[in-house]
């Protein structure tokens, strides 16, 4: 479970990273995330969310367990 947990969290933050540069260099291009209503504020900050969640999501998939 734990693996499956630092996996997703890795591929979330990749991609809000990725997402995140790729919009602040050219604003016109989205990515997956252009059919978000409010434009490049709403897309930028749901790309941000992405990395806060792949950040947190890796953290904790990548802890060991306490025994």
């Amino acid at each position: 479970m734990r693996t499956t947990t630092l996996v997703i969290g890795m591929i979330l933050l990749v991609y809000g990273a990725q997402g995140t540069v790729r919009q602040l260099v050219d604003h016109d291009n989205a990515g997956l995330l252009g059919w978000l209503p409010g434009g490049f504020g709403a897309q930028l900050a749901g790309h941000i969310v992405l990395v806060v969640a792949g950040l947190l999501l890796a953290g904790w998939g990548g802890r060991r367990p306490s025994h």
